[in-house]
């Protein structure tokens, strides 16, 4: 019971963990019940439980784990933080709870798995169960499977990831369990009713009584779907549907139905195979072998592989070739079935990866068709069915159309039946009219077929077509066919089933075959015409042109097809029919009178002829026998032009107002061509034209005129009529138009000798360019240069412009139903009017010319070969300018080359394809899959001008393309599979770039995330920035939802980290461009009254990306919209304001570029994404006029717009400030523009506007200055004086609204342009800021900005040079010679080009100098008035001491002694702050001037003024801490120099007893800083044979001063914290270790040192830190096996120093932090492990610091281990009481011992009066000056006979000068004593107490010899050795290395200067105390005060010095 009642108390969640079952037992009933109990599923409570569920379940004792399980389950349940638990804890249930016999736990184990798969884990215990099944119990597996079977049952097949568990079934059918095959079975049946049939394939190979069983349960199964029953905590909103459901009695719709009963592709459910491994190596060889044997071998064994369902990708290429060449080439028809078998099962099984093949493979299939034998067609129809499965009709489209005109009647049936049956896999949506059209024409064509056989199969095709699409939308194709035609097709479109019951847009069903992945689900039938056209528009979109193609206008295309289906078609009548005919409508006299010879009756019948006509009836007017009347002699052959014109306009009136036929229009075009010149009837004629052309369409009317007008030779009708057609051309729109025959009429037309006809041509030209855009120019190209710059220059004149609307049409229309009919067609069929223009173009074939001579070439061996065959291939695509898309061979011999080891061959061949591609046009697109992915491959190339070659052409690709085909299939993914850096970057780059400009992608695109997710942890850089800038553009377009789910195949910490990327992706992911709205159109722009107004007002708003503003006339797309109603809203909309004010548009535009929702403003040149994305951001807040005219390509434009902008800058102030940030931008792009006239017109603007914003008090912000400041400033470097000019005046306007401190920085980056110009001016500006605004305005530090300007001093370019001369001067004019020291170290060159710009140019810097210092000594309470012209924000941020320092050091440099007439030798900052301090008190001499002369006199030390003068630290200024922490990180510098300064300046600090408390806080940062400088020295400096090791021992130095400074100070020396304490032990020790310091000259002095640094250390330190920080140390060099035993050694001899010490501080130490360190050190070296090191040292050192302690404590120590846990374990505690045990017994036995004890204690005890008599004649002997070392040495002696005797009363009432005197004798005796040379510290001066004595007059003298010092020095006199002085005395021999070490006054260095300055004066005066009191020469190292040694003449001296001066 007492251990029941031990853990009954424990807390619920130890006792969970307990060794003893019953109280994990009760923990668990306990842990159940709060877990029921606590409500809040995100209460902190679950946390504790996180890493105990797995325990729960996996307990040993089996009631206990039954109960861990419930409370598991409820765990699982309710928190929120289970999901961390699921693979730990599932595994653990299938391990641990499924092998149990227990039917309950088994049951817990499988409903925790299942609320695992409740809270969103289902793909872990998913993975968790499948590993299950690989266990060796077949009880586990048994409840894995049945696991899987109820999740399946519950959640259905959407959570439960089926391919992988239906993967591992067959395998358990194996099983030798009977139980396992079993549940194996019910498993089966389970997954059969959620796919069906889909799960067949995968079982086929299971036993066969197995299958037989499985077959008869599958039939037994219920043909209804099963219902997901179960549901995730996300899915509550289906639960709640499906409890309604069942509410409802279990009703549910036939959707709901259909939803659930989405069809599995078994495909996805089997694994690929590998073959191409497989195949016989000698395939190849026997596939060419003479014997039909050998070649039906072959092919049998490729059979038995293709036979698998799903193969592998790979590369099949040589594969399809020699399978193709035997299907066509083969005789024997068996091999040629075999062949086309073996293409039918890899089409099957690679799907749409075999889609790269099928271009080559469909025309040898198709020719094939010409066999009649069964099986080989049969075989040939299985082969090309399979393979259109793989791709899309579209791609093959070119073939099937070339073999519609064969001969052969076979293969024209083949081909027409192949379309019916791929109609049957398309839909309206996979069916555009772009595609029908070309179908439809041909198979038309075939229906007229002599053979029954092809027209039976066009009518099959025919009627197929119409039941997908709808009759509707086949009809406008079938016009021209009679009823009998038409009736059969709809009899054939009765005929046609489309399997899969689904209903196709005729009204029958479609199929939509789950194989077909190509197919989209067809749309559902339009109902109305506007949603129609809408559609149309929007599904033709996608397949239009580049953008220099412009769309044809609308209403023109409408109109096309409108006569197209309504032409009207008349026979050639007889004359005497027309006559009957004419007589009936015409009057008698009127018909007479036609011939009459008479003029005026002529013209009287004409005027009668005319009023029959316009009041005739339209329907029924005889139009051919009118104009055959009119025709009728003289007809057009008459003499009279006024006849002549009332004829002609007849002529026009029977067109416009009857049924105009082409009939009758050949009767009069001749006439009308032959007067179209003449000057008088040439205006009637073309009217008469025009009519015509609306009546019987333009393309037909052109090609009548123009071949008409070249048949005859007068050159003026030929140029008019050339004229009336480009006009023409315009009116009606260039839909229809035969290019091709146009071309070479205008090519007859430009070798015309007559001006007029050259001059006509080229006017056309220029109308057609509208629409053609760059391709119309290549026809020309072998025209005479001088014609070509002519068509050149009317070229030039259109771009930018765009087509106009149509304002006239085809009006033959039967009714407006019909009209809405042809606006639909010219939407769907038309909207890619781009892609129609080029298919005008035309085309050659060059299949004949790529012979298999040339591909042999490309693939030859020799390179050069190789090159020539690629030479010609280029030269044929060249030559024949547009080409087909059959080009035979070449894709893949081009293939075979991108590969090539010859870069140069690979760059070539990417020419190649560029070339192709403008070539192809959009025809390149079936060429995508074999020629376009490997262009992608190439990007992978390690040379990076390949990979620029390789994006370049791509991207020509790209244009004729579009993105669709790239995207669709795996080629992409695969290709991102490649662990290609460069290749993955490059391609995750272009995806980027391309992704967000798309409206929709292919699904397939889901394929390349888990690559996109491999790349975002890739290991180079450049690829995981890639993948992280395309990530949002990928989740645009899929989703966050599917990308996040794509995520759970990734490994737990990947998942974490790619989860964090989605979601800052989700953040800023870009909205999808929204979908253009459709602008003109049929029925809308054939009216033309106010419907094309309207139009032109809707186009810009719905289709923003019409007008760029850079290249290309994107606007050719353009509006069906008229000119002067666009003018006319112009004009109106510029009554408004310009800028419209949108609150916190600003605010959202500068949060959105920080979230990197939008592109920064940062590029080198603007980027067309910057540009559309500026004008986006500007459509909300401008004019649309305005915008228009800002974007516009006129430059006229912008100068206008800008005119605007500044008329109404002051009326719209706030709204301009608005818009600040985008009208700065826009201003940033003009700066690119080359046009002079807008550039000056823009920084007029810019002027006004600065000046506007300083009146409004306006400030820009940091947004707005970093998105212009540095575009304007690559304007000042302008070559233009106008310019530069205007952008110094904004610069300078500038800083009024934008502080000049951020200006600087700009600036300073302008300085490093290449552009010299753009330097100097940058400089000069510079220099005007620092004048201007003073050194405030240097950033980031004055000593950085001018080191950099300095650099400039030796450009190579004079202006260059002279502008940085300048900006030193400026501010050597500001701050003196302070610029000596800032401009860093120059070349003497360019010293001494400053120095006499200086002399020439600087200002008198010094007179305001003085008087400022002036100044401040009148009014010392100005604490900031310290160091002339100082920038005052750098105040608190340096030490004056460095400024001193550098102002001497310069001084000694730069400046001859008669340079300044007023020399500044004791102009220090010191004297000032001394003035801050102490006030009034004192009375300084105000020196100023001296005589050089006098100072090679004796000097007279002057009478005592005031109380000693103590240095002062700059505690003056506000922020000393600040100032401390900067000198500090200075400290731990990589330069030398830096690192002594920093140094040299705390050690002043340290030095002055009233400074050095502002370093408290600060000694563990110093003692850092301290410790990575040594570690810098022995990892670089000393390794480093460039550093000069005497600068390294320099800083050695330095080091050691300032150390030894702050561990002479206890109060500072105990703030280092053990850590620190261990690293400055470590670095000390390593360094009295190394042996290249003992190796450089002085480096025995360094280890002195450090030696005495490491005792000072011991005896200052906090002894507790101290203690812990050798114990810690000791343990690290013991533990370390590397680590020398030197090392361990001497921290053992540091050990036993500190246990010597330990009587003293004991009082002092935390002895519970001593003994854990102990005790942790013990727990690493046990006694045992501690005796089996080399040596006792160690064991023994332990020993006695115990020992030690345990001594000066007794038992209390052991009240001191509260720190150790479990201190029973400890062998600490053990070792104590023996250690106490021992000395008590001691003390008890030996009574002599205790006798000398109390001896001793009994001498101790000596009477208060005797101790004071003896002190205090000790005392008065160290204050006597003869007597003092005496008196000390009595003072040691007594306090090693009297340790704990208590001086402190004595020194109490004492100087504190005077007590650090005797603390220092005493270590010097000490140190005398232990036979060590007692080392003085490295910079004397830190050592104040050990320089001053109590007497107080020696300070005046010392304060003045350092100023003479300092005089000396400047004025030349350094080779009087200072030294000199310094070494005298008998201790020289002994102390001079030391000395020579600390200070070098003859070293020019910034270290010396302050030895001169500050130690100097403490030596002096010990020295001279020296001197006085005849001590012991051991303190040589101390040096006299001056030869004369008179106080009193050396004030006296400066006294005089000081009179001349003033």
């Amino acid at each position: 019971m007492a251990d029941d009642s031990e853990w009954m108390k424990l807390p619920v969640d130890q006792k969970c963990e307990h060794k003893v079952w019953k109280a994990r037992l009760n923990g668990y009933e306990e842990a159940l019940k709060l877990f029921q109990r606590i409500e809040d599923a995100k209460s902190p409570e679950w946390g504790k439980y996180l890493g105990l569920i797995k325990k729960f379940v996996t307990d040993s004792n089996a009631v206990a784990q039954l109960k861990g399980l419930e409370a598991a389950l409820a765990f699982v349940e309710n928190a929120h933080v289970a999901n961390r638990t699921t693979g730990e804890v599932v595994s653990g249930v299938v391990t641990k709870v499924f092998n149990q016999p227990k039917a309950r736990a088994k049951e817990l184990g499988m409903d925790i798995c299942l609320m695992y798969i409740e809270i969103e884990k289902a793909e872990v215990v998913q993975e968790e169960l499948l590993k299950g099944l690989d266990n060796k119990n077949p009880k586990i597996v048994v409840a894995c499977l049945e696991t899987l079977r109820k999740a399946l049952g519950e959640f259905g097949s959407k959570i439960v990831t089926l391919k992988p568990v239906v993967k591992i079934l067959p395998k358990q059918f194996e099983s030798r369990e009977k139980a396992v095959r079993d549940e194996a079975r019910l498993l089966a049946v389970e997954i059969y009713k959620w796919i069906r049939d889909a799960l067949r394939p995968s079982l086929q190979n299971i036993n066969s009584v197995q299958l037989k069983e499985l077959e008869e349960e599958w039939v037994k199964l219920p043909s209804t779907p099963p219902k997901q029953s179960r549901f995730l905590r996300s899915q509550q909103d289906l639960k709640a549907k499906f409890e309604q459901q069942q509410v409802q009695g279990g009703e549910h719709s036939d959707d709901d139905e259909e939803e659930a009963a989405v069809a599995v592709d078994p495909y996805e459910l089997l694994e690929p195979v590998e073959i191409l491994s497989k195949m016989p190596k000698d395939f190849y060889d026997k596939i060419e072998a003479k014997k039909w044997q050998e070649r039906k071998e072959a092919l049998e064994a490729i059979e038995t592989l293709t036979k698998n369902p799903k193969l592998e990708n790979g590369d099949y290429g040589d594969l399809v070739r020699a399978l193709k060449k035997v299907v066509g080439k083969d005789a024997n028809v068996m091999l040629v079935s075999l062949a086309a078998k073996c293409l039918a099962g890899l089409a099957t099984g690679l799907r749409k990866k075999f889609g790269t093949y099928s271009g080559q493979v469909v025309p040898t299939i198709l020719e094939k068709f010409k066999e009649k034998k069964p099986q080989v067609v049969q075989a040939l129809q299985e082969a090309i069915d399979a393979i259109f499965l793989t791709t899309t009709l579209q791609n093959l489209s070119e073939d099937i159309l070339a073999v519609m005109d064969n001969k052969n009647p076979s293969i024209k049936q083949q081909a027409s039946l192949f379309l019916a049956r791929s109609f049957r896999h398309c839909s309206q949506a996979t069916l555009p009219k772009s595609v029908l059209k070309p179908f439809c024409a041909a198979l038309i064509k075939q229906v007229n077929d002599s053979a029954p056989e092809v027209r039976d199969a066009a009518f099959e095709a025919l009627g197929t077509v119409m039941k997908v699409v709808g009759e509707k939308a086949v009809n406008p194709f079938l016009a021209d066919l009679d009823k009998l035609k038409l009736d059969k097709i709809k009899e054939s479109a009765d005929k046609v089933e489309l399997p899969g019951g689904k209903k196709g847009a005729g009204g029958a069903p479609v199929e939509k075959k789950p194989a077909a992945k190509a197919a989209p689900p067809p749309e559902a039938p339009k109902t109305s015409a506007p949603t129609k056209k809408a559609s149309g528009a929007a599904a033709s979109k996608p397949s239009a042109g580049p953008p220099k193609k412009g769309k044809p206008a609308s209403g023109g295309k409408a109109k096309k097809v409108a006569s197209d289906v309504k032409e009207v078609t008349e026979a050639e009548l007889s004359d005497g029919v027309c006559e009957e005919l004419a007589a009936g409508v015409l009057p008698e006299n009127c018909l007479q009178a036609l011939d009459s010879a008479n003029w005026k009756e002529r013209l009287a019948s004409m005027e009668e002829f005319q009023k029959a006509v316009e009041t005739m009836d339209t329907v029924t007017m005889p139009c051919q026998a009118l104009v055959r009347m009119l025709a009728k002699k003289p007809g057009w052959k008459e003499t009279n032009f006024q006849v002549m014109q009332m004829k002609l306009h007849i002529v026009a009136l029977v067109a416009q107002r009857g049924q105009f036929s082409k009939t009758s229009a050949s009767v009069v075009l001749e006439g009308l061509v032959d007067k179209v010149g003449d000057v008088k009837c040439g205006g009637n004629a073309k009217e008469g034209l025009t009519a015509i052309g609306e009546a019987c369409s333009l393309p037909w009317t052109a090609e009548q005129l123009v071949s008409l007008a070249f048949a005859q030779k007068n050159p003026k009708n030929q140029a008019e009529a050339l004229n009336w057609l480009a006009n023409a051309m315009k009116e009606f729109g260039f839909t229809g138009i035969n290019v091709k025959a146009f071309i070479n009429n205008v090519k007859t037309a430009l070798g015309a000798t007559n001006p007029g006809v050259r001059t006509a041509a080229i006017t056309l030209l220029g109308v057609m360019y509208l629409y053609m855009g760059a391709p119309l120019r290549m026809f020309f190209e072998d025209e005479k240069p001088a014609l070509l710059a002519q068509i050149d220059a009317e070229f030039e004149k259109m771009q930018g412009q765009s087509p106009p609307a149509p304002i006239r049409f085809n009006r033959k229309s039967a009714s407006a139903e019909d009209e809405v009919d042809e606006g639909e067609e010219q939407d769907e069929d038309g909207g890619g009017g781009g892609q129609d223009i080029m298919d005008l173009l035309p085309r050659s074939d060059i299949s004949d010319k790529i012979t298999s001579d040339l591909v042999s070439k490309i693939g030859d061996k020799n390179w050069k070969i190789r090159k020539e065959g690629l030479d010609e291939a280029a030269a044929i695509i060249s030559e024949a300018k547009f080409i087909k898309p059959t080009i035979g061979e070449l894709p893949f011999a081009l293939k075979g080359r991108l590969a090539d080891s010859n870069k140069i061959l690979v760059q070539q061949t990417l020419s190649i394809l560029q070339q192709l591609a403008t070539a192809m046009g959009p025809g390149i697109k079936q060429h995508v899959k074999s020629l376009g992915i490997p262009i992608i491959t190439v990007l992978g190339d390690s040379k990076a001008n390949v990979r620029s070659a390789a994006l370049t052409t791509l991207q020509a690709w790209v244009d004729q393309t579009g993105m669709k085909d790239w995207l669709e299939g795996e080629d992409l993914s695969e290709e991102l599979k490649r662990e290609n850096p460069f290749l993955r970057q490059e391609v995750l780059g272009w995806l980027a770039e391309k992704l967000p400009a798309l409206r929709t992608v292919p699904g397939d695109l889901m394929l390349c995330v888990p690559q996109l997710y491999t790349c975002l942890e890739d290991r180079n850089g450049d690829v995981r920035k890639k993948a992280q800038d395309a990530l949002p553009t990928f989740m645009m377009h899929l989703g966050y939802d599917k990308m996040n789910k794509a995520t759970g195949k990734l490994k737990p910490a990947s998942k974490d980290q790619v989860v964090a990327m989605l979601e800052k992706a989700r953040a800023v992911m870009p909205a999808k461009p929204a979908a253009p709205a459709k602008a003109g159109g049929g029925k809308g722009s054939a009216d033309l009254g106010g419907t094309a107004s309207a139009s032109a007002e809707e186009h810009p708003d719905g289709k923003p990306e019409v007008k760029k503003i850079r290249g290309g006339a994107a606007a050719k797309k353009g509006p069906g919209t008229k000119k002067p109603a666009a003018k006319g809203l112009k004009e109106e909309d510029k009554s408004g304001p310009i800028f419209i004010f949108v609150p916190n548009a600003k605010e959202q535009r500068i949060k959105e570029e920080k979230q990197l929702k939008i592109l920064k403003w940062n590029f080198i040149t603007p980027r067309d994404e910057y540009v559309e994305q500026l004008k986006t951001q500007m459509s909300t807040c401008l004019a649309k006029w305005l915008q228009d005219e800002l974007y516009h390509l006129d430059f006229q434009r912008h100068v206008k717009a800008i005119g605007v902008m500044i008329e109404r800058l002051e009326s719209e102030r706030e709204a301009t400030i608005g818009c600040l940030d985008l009208i700065l931008k826009w201003f940033t792009l003009r700066f690119f523009d080359t046009n002079t006239t807008v550039l000056m017109k823009a920084l007029e603007y810019l002027k006004l506007l600065f000046i506007m914003l300083n009146d409004e008090n306006y400030h820009l912000t940091e947004y707005e200055a970093n998105s212009f400041i540095p575009y304007l400033i690559l304007k000042v470097g302008e070559s233009k004086d106008g310019v530069r000019k205007d952008v110094r005046a904004i610069l300078t306007m500038l800083c009024k609204v934008y502080p000049a401190s951020k200006v600087f920085p700009f600036l300073m980056e302008g300085t490093k342009s290449k552009n010299s110009k753009q330097r100097a001016e940058c400089l000069e500006e510079l220099g005007c800021l620092i004048e201007g605004y003073g050194m405030n305005v240097c950033q980031p530090t004055p000593a950085k900005s001018l080191k950099e300007i300095a650099v400039h001093i030796g450009d190579r370019d004079t202006s260059v040079r002279n502008a940085a001369l300048n900006t030193v001067v400026a501010v050597y004019n500001v701050c003196g010679d302070q610029v000596y020291k800032l401009i860093g170290n120059l070349s003497e060159k360019e010293m001494s080009m400053l120095e006499e710009r200086i002399k020439r140019s600087a200002k008198k810097a010094p007179v305001k100098q003085s008087a400022s210092e002036k100044t401040q000594r009148e009014h010392p309470a100005n604490p900031n008035a310290t160091f002339s012209r100082k920038p005052a924000q750098e105040d608190p941020n340096k030490l004056k001491i460095m400024y001193r320092t550098y102002k001497i050091q310069s001084r000694q440099q730069h400046n001859e002694p008669s340079h300044n007439p007023i020399p500044k030798e004791f102009k220090l900052d010191l004297e000032k702050i001394e003035e801050d301090m102490i006030r009034d008190e004192y009375k300084m001499p105000d020196l100023i001037e001296h005589n050089l002369d006098e100072l090679l006199e004796p000097i007279i030390i002057p009478k005592f003024m005031s109380r000693n003068l103590s240095l002062h630290f700059d505690d003056v200024h506000n922020s000393t801490a600040s100032t401390i922490n900067y000198v500090i990180s200075q400290v731990a510098s990589g330069d030398i120099n830096t690192s002594i300064q920093a140094l040299a300046q705390i050690d002043e600090v340290l030095r002055q007893e009233d400074k050095a408390d502002a370093m408290s806080g600060h000694i563990d940062q110093l003692l850092i800083a301290t410790i990575m400088q040594l570690r810098l020295i022995n990892s670089t400096h000393l390794a480093d044979d460039r550093v000069d090791k005497k600068d390294v021992i320099k800083l050695y130095s330095c080091i050691m001063g300032s150390l030894l400074s702050l561990f002479s100070m206890e109060s500072l020396a105990r703030e280092a914290s053990m850590g620190i304490l261990k690293d400055l032990m470590h670095g000390l020790i390593m360094l009295m270790l190394d042996s290249r310091v003992e190796d450089i000259e002085e480096g025995t002095q360094v280890i002195r040192s450090v030696n005495l640094l490491v005792i000072r250390v011991l005896e200052k330190s906090d002894p507790t830190n101290l203690i812990s920080a050798l114990l810690v140390l000791l343990q690290d060099s013991l533990v370390s096996s590397a680590g020398s035993h030197t090392i361990s050694d001497l921290v053992m001899k540091c050990l036993w120093r500190v246990i010597r010490f330990l009587p003293e501080t004991i009082h002092n130490i935390n002895l519970d932090r001593i003994l854990l360190d102990i005790h942790n050190f013990m727990k690493v070296f046990p006694k045992e492990k501690l005796k089996q090191l080399k040596g006792d040292l160690p064991h023994r050192t332990l020993k006695t610091l115990l020992h030690s302690l345990c001594k000066l404590t007794g038992a209390k120590i052991l009240d001191h281990l509260s720190m150790i846990e479990n201190r029973n374990e400890s062998e600490l505690e053990a070792h104590l009481r023996r250690v106490v045990k021992h000395t008590g017994n001691l003390s008890g036995m030996k009574s002599d011992r205790g006798n000398e004890k109390s001896g001793l204690r009994t001498e101790e005890r000596m009477s208060k009066a005797k101790v004071s008599d003896i002190l205090t004649e000790i005392f008065k002997k160290i204050g006597s000056k003869e007597n003092t070392k005496e008196g000390l040495t009595e003072l040691y002696e007594y306090k090693l006979k009297y340790s704990d005797a208590d001086l402190e009363p004595f020194l109490k009432n004492t100087t504190q000068v005077f007590q650090n005197y005797v603390e220092r004798g005493l270590r010097m005796i000490e140190s005398e004593r232990e036979g060590k040379v007692y080392i003085q510290t490295v910079m004397p001066q830190n050592s104040c107490d050990s320089v001053l004595s109590s007497n107080e007059e020696m300070k005046p003298a010392s304060y003045y010899y350092e100023r003479l010092q300092i005089l000396k020095r400047r004025c030349g006199l350094e080779n009087t050795s200072i030294q000199a002085g310094l070494n005298s005395g008998d201790g020289e021999s002994q102390q001079q290395p030391t000395i020579s070490l600390m200070s070098k006054p003859a070293v020019v260095s910034s270290t010396d200067m302050l030895h001169s300055k500050l130690s100097q004066l403490k030596e002096s005066r010990e020295q001279y105390q020296q001197e006085r009191s005849a001590l012991s020469p051991t303190r040589a190292n101390t040096r006299s005060a001056s030869p004369a040694g008179d106080l009193d003449d050396l004030k006296k001296r400066l006294e005089r010095i000081k009179s001349k001066l003033q």
